[in-house]
């Protein structure tokens, strides 16, 4: 199935306005990240205590919420697990033993009376722990970005490696700026850094990483059929000759998830968000960063390997001046 046929977009001819575009968006989201904090951590990096209620009947979100900021729980994050039956609740707050679960739910019967509960999972994460998984969680993104360009260097050329890497490091990046805007515009969404957030990271560096491969292949083949084309013309070729299966791949892939982000309940959401996201990061990077990376990267050898050329060139023609005896 092909969606564009014959296209014949000159995507590399735009790429540095592309550039501009993704710079902007990196520091409005940064700026917002820094002013607001709009990306809290949870207790999976933190530390804290994370019950898992089931209710007899539907509990309001919003009362239980309330109940909590009584009880000297302000800020608690409260979600519901497909129904409004099943509650998940989540503090920082910790305390040796279950004190801290047992405060939770004597405040819960002492006001919710006529709808009985049972705790079905009872959490605890330590400060040691939280401090632990954070420090994993960076070594997670770093050390597969650089497997990564290890893979891709021995598979294609160095200088594809690069703009592969330089173009997940982007969308990691311009994914953590949309995640701070969209939180703080729109604070219900209650957008954590946890670890189904992290999982959302290392997902999209691995689609983005395929369909980044997908393209480069195209390329690849292009260049040996079309030696003595210019690499810009080369590059636009197999970005359009893919673009069908780009979109539709992405396209579903996206799909599916927004139904997830949508459907999917607040323990999804994170998740959600974040891949829903890095799917139109990934795809667009393919396009504007990675392989106008290696764009950028040829042009300059063969503006070096030219000027190499002329200089040789220059100094074979220009005749050599004897200095006449005195």
């Amino acid at each position: 199935m092909r969606i564009f046929h014959n296209a014949n977009y000159d995507f590399m001819g735009s790429r540095r306005k592309m550039y501009l575009l993704s710079v902007a968006l990196i520091v409005i989201g940064f700026i917002v990240l820094l002013t607001f904090k709009s990306i809290p951590l949870g207790i999976d990096f933190i530390g804290g205590t994370e019950l898992q209620v089931q209710f007899q009947d539907d509990v309001n979100v919003g009362e239980l919420r309330s109940i909590m900021d009584e009880a000297g729980f302000p800020g608690m994050e409260i979600k519901t697990m497909g129904d409004n039956k099943n509650i998940l609740l989540r503090t920082p707050m910790q305390g040796e033993g279950t004190i801290v679960s047992d405060q939770i739910q004597s405040a819960i019967s002492a006001k919710i009376t006529d709808n009985k509960f049972q705790v079905l999972r009872l959490d605890k994460v330590g400060p040691k722990i939280g401090a632990e998984l954070r420090t994993n969680a960076l070594f997670a993104i770093i050390f597969s970005l650089i497997a990564i360009l290890i893979y891709l260097a021995f598979r294609f050329q160095f200088v594809f490696a690069v703009g592969a890497v330089i173009a997940l490091f982007h969308d990691v990046v311009i994914t953590i700026a949309a995640i701070a805007v969209a939180n703080w515009l729109f604070p219900s969404l209650r957008l954590e850094f946890n670890q189904s957030m992290l999982a959302a990271f290392l997902t999209l560096i691995g689609f983005s990483t395929n369909d980044t491969v997908i393209v480069f292949d195209r390329i690849r083949e292009n260049i040996k059929l079309f030696k003595n084309e210019d690499i810009e013309q080369v590059m636009n070729k197999s970005i359009n000759a893919t673009l069908s299966r780009t979109v539709i791949t992405s396209g579903l892939v996206f799909l599916t998830v927004f139904v997830l982000f949508l459907f999917g309940g607040e323990v999804n959401r994170s998740f959600a968000f974040t891949f829903a996201v890095g799917i139109i990061t990934g795809t667009y990077s393919s396009i504007f960063i990675a392989s106008a990376v290696v764009v950028e990267w040829k042009e300059r050898e063969m503006a070096k390997t030219i000027s190499k050329r002329t200089a040789r060139v220059g100094k074979i023609t220009t005749p050599k001046v004897k200095k006449a005896n005195a």
